[in-house]
């Protein structure tokens, strides 16, 4: 059995510790007291967790984030199973065409989407809507739901779809009760990416969102480049918790392994 040795380790330790310190300062300077961001500081504090509670304006890019991430990413992932299903059953003509224009969000720059975006709700005239951002992030983050459920389609054997017809099960039946099951976790693992590429995405969304649409990392940077008080890092650290807090229900619910990886049933 392979182990590894001291400089392997120290190595892996090393590069850890490397990806980690960035948020372990960030988590440190959010309980500041100061005015502004200091590291080391007096004293810890809950000033800018308070702030960050009454700043009305964070709250509700948070939660128009959520919502923008949870409607976006359920909606790519249902175009994406019945899209990934048809690509890797059928030989039909074009299907290279179809997939390279499903995938082409990932090859174009978020700058050049979102341009093309705000041209296009601005001659319908029907920019600065919710429902206008939506669309823009369905579009956007279709590719990453996408991807992990093609993976998990491809080769998938039919013999117990053909067994589930020969019985008498119905169509949809087949689908809810063997075909998704079998896809489940990339089809989990296409949402997750889909939802945290949608409440992460800031470069495109920019052009499109309104004073009335703003999201959380938009308001993060106008916050940024408008004052260098330690508010930001708070939210910073509200999100790096949370985040543990959904690794670690992933991971005792069905296993962060089989989530991020694919791994077939």
């Amino acid at each position: 059995m392979y182990r590894n040795g001291f400089f392997s380790l120290a190595f892996h330790t090393l590069f850890i510790a490397f990806i980690v310190a960035p948020l372990v300062v960030v988590m440190a300077v959010s309980f500041t007291g100061e005015g502004y961001i200091s590291l080391p500081t007096d004293g810890l504090s809950l000033r800018w967790f308070h702030a960050l509670w009454e700043n009305q304006e964070m709250v509700d890019a948070f939660w128009l984030s959520l919502k923008l991430g949870l409607v976006s990413a359920t909606f790519a992932t249902l175009l994406a199973v019945p899209a990934a299903l048809a690509i890797s059953r059928y030989n039909f003509p074009g299907r290279g065409v179809i997939t390279g224009f499903l995938l082409s969000p990932l090859m174009i720059p978020s700058v050049v989407l979102g341009i093309a975006f705000l041209r296009f709700f601005s001659l319908a005239q029907i920019g600065g809507s919710l429902w206008a951002l939506s669309v823009t992030h369905v579009i956007v983050v279709l590719p990453y739901a996408l991807r992990l459920t093609l993976a998990s389609t491809i080769g998938l054997e039919r013999d117990v779809e053909q067994a589930a017809l020969s019985l008498g099960a119905g169509r949809f039946t087949v689908f809810w009760r063997v075909i998704l099951p079998r896809i489940r976790t990339g089809v989990i693992g296409g949402w997750l990416l889909a939802f945290i590429q949608s409440f992460d995405e800031l470069t495109m969304t920019v052009f499109v969102a309104t004073p009335g649409t703003t999201t959380l990392p938009v308001a993060m940077y106008n916050q940024i480049s408008q004052t260098i008080d330690p508010l930001i890092t708070a939210v910073s650290t509200v999100l790096i918790v949370g985040t543990l807090a959904v690794m670690v229900f992933l991971d005792r619910l069905v296993g962060l392994d089989r989530v991020l990886i694919g791994e077939k049933q």
